[in-house]
């Protein structure tokens, strides 16, 4: 019986959420939609990223970022929110932290504050519905940068 081990892949590659010198990228994720918030987990944590932390509004993102400082190394951050919006939750991250690494996680047609997200300091945005490859690819692009 052959084992896994007598084949190796040409595909095979470590996963996206792993750093150079080892040890998992750090997320937090604030969506107000539990069920993005799940998929995005879902999404990150099936190539070795680890989610530290979750929140439901911009209010809360806020706080937890603060909670987790420097401990953290992305913010997947949706626009639309109750108590804060993402935008404004966004400016205060930013002002806490000028390096912060912050992709907004948007709806179609809304083009206008993505264009102002990424004028006050978000890297980077995502498109909903999610598409796993392309969340990848940009929170990947945004960590490598």
């Amino acid at each position: 019986m052959i084992a896994k081990s007598d084949m190796p892949s040409i595909n095979e590659k470590s996963p996206d959420g792993l750093k150079a010198e080892g040890g998992s990228y750090r997320v937090l994720i604030i969506d107000d939609s539990m069920f993005i918030a799940k998929q995005l987990g879902q999404i990150l944590t099936s190539e070795g990223f680890e989610v530290v932390g979750t929140a439901s509004d911009g209010l809360q993102g806020v706080e937890k970022y603060k909670e987790l400082f420097p401990n953290i190394d992305l913010v997947t951050m949706d626009i639309t929110m109750p108590v804060m919006d993402g935008v404004s939750a966004l400016e205060k991250i930013m002002e806490f932290d000028k390096n912060a690494v912050v992709v907004m996680v948007s709806a179609l047609g809304k083009e206008d504050v993505v264009k102002k997200s990424l004028l006050i300091g978000a890297k980077s945005y995502i498109v909903k519905p999610l598409d796993r490859k392309k969340v990848l690819e940009r929170v990947v692009s945004v960590l490598n940068r």
